[in-house]
């Protein structure tokens, strides 16, 4: 029997960071859940719960639930419908695919004012006539019906036929009850027979499986059980049988960090992405860790030739051409991108050679200090002469006026 607990809520709360009591969606379908339990003490904010395709037979303990808006149990061994009334913020509810046969259990309904939308659909009690007439007005608050919409047509029409129509109702359901009981005696006799024509061959051998499955069944909630015990007997040794396959591969795929001399290796099993500086004087790596993260899941290790980074297990390490100072090195994490800065100052940190460019200006500078270079301002246009300097036309003395 699989039972709901608070390991199994907590692995579907990721998206929650792992928080149960403020959890306002919860999926738990296809785990073979056999009874509902626990939900309604540990997570009293829930607005959707997701229970389809299990073997639940009854709906029970969920009335501490009362934000819950949408309720979907389909595909179960539900027989019929109780205990829903505390819920009073209850919009929709899928029932799709169980086993209700006692259709005046939705009368349990009339409670929850807000519930809107209501799904039947592959139920026994859909196939009496004047079902649909008779939930319209067993429940006025209703607004769709089975994916359909409710018109005021059709509750005109179902409350002309009302009257006549619950005394038929209840007679179906009191034959469907017999049929019930008899089909439940019929299917456990054959389950025994069935188990007992394979009770000396082995759990793995192809016949019991091919026996099984070839039978001829009905379909109700024992069969349905029968299956999901089957089905998860053949899932539990495939994995035991896959197990000891996997062995040899696992041997192969052995983790090695270092090589046989020593030499730390480089590798990055968890596949995140990083960025990796040599700076002169330290080694910056800024590894991309997963935002949502919980940071006690990520331990580091500074080495003086390498640096390791667990996450959930799985090992990130680089190794570095120089040595650093272990004891200087730092590791911080943001909180808005989750990722990880690790700062690693070097043992032996590189000379810094200044650029030319600079070492130019201080020539310059130094040379102005001693005195030396140009005094005063330089006549550009004497520094070379050429064909494009204009000549200056020759004085004729004879032209020139005598002093007086």
């Amino acid at each position: 029997m699989v039972r709901i607990t608070e390991q199994l809520i907590r692995k579907k709360s990721e998206h929650n960071e792992l928080i149960i009591g403020t959890l306002e969606e919860l999926s738990l379908h296809q785990e073979d859940i056999e009874r509902i339990e626990h939900i309604g003490h540990w997570c009293r904010e829930l607005k959707i719960l997701l229970l389809q395709s299990n073997l639940i037979p009854r709906l029970e303990n969920l009335n501490r639930l009362k934000k819950l808006q949408y309720l979907n149990v389909a595909i179960n061994n539900i027989e019929r419908i109780e205990n829903l009334e505390a819920l009073e913020a209850l919009q929709k509810l899928d029932l799709t695919l169980n086993f209700i046969g006692e259709l005046t259990s939705v009368e349990s309904l009339r409670a929850n004012y807000n519930l809107h939308e209501l799904f039947l659909t592959g139920n026994p009690c859909t196939d009496y006539p004047g079902y649909r007439e008779y939930v319209i007005i067993a429940l006025p608050q209703l607004a769709h019906l089975d994916g359909k919409e409710i018109t005021r047509s059709d509750r005109l029409l179902a409350a002309k036929q009302f009257p006549t129509l619950r005394e038929r109702i209840v007679q179906l359901e009191a034959l469907h009850k017999i049929e019930r009981d008899e089909q439940r005696v019929r299917v456990q006799q054959s389950i025994e027979e069935q188990e007992a024509s394979v009770r000396d061959l082995p759990d793995d051998d192809e016949r019991r499986a091919t026996t099984f499955w070839q039978q001829k069944s009905e379909h109700c909630p024992e069969t349905r059980i029968q299956m999901a015990k089957f089905s998860r007997r053949a899932k539990g040794q495939a994995a035991a049988g896959g197990k000891n396959l996997d062995q040899p591969d696992e041997r192969k795929r052995t983790r090695r960090l270092f090589a046989e001399c020593g030499r730390p290796y480089s590798l990055n099993e968890p596949r995140v992405n990083f960025e990796f500086r040599d700076e002169p004087d330290r080694f910056e790596l800024d590894l991309h860790v997963y935002k949502y993260l919980d940071t006690s899941l990520v331990e580091v290790d500074a080495q003086p030739n390498y640096v390791r980074v667990t996450i959930k297990g799985k090992v990130f390490q680089l190794a570095l051409k120089q040595d650093i100072q272990t004891d200087r090195s730092t590791c911080q994490r943001s909180q808005t991108t989750g990722h990880m800065l690790i700062v690693m100052p070097k043992l032996n940190p590189e000379r810094i050679v200044a650029p030319a460019e600079e070492k130019r200006t201080s020539q310059v500078n130094q040379s102005q200090a001693t005195g030396g270079g140009l005094k005063g301002p330089v006549d550009i246009r004497s520094i070379c002469g050429g064909s494009s300097q204009t000549k200056q036309p020759r004085i004729n003395e004879d032209e020139v006026p005598d002093l007086i």
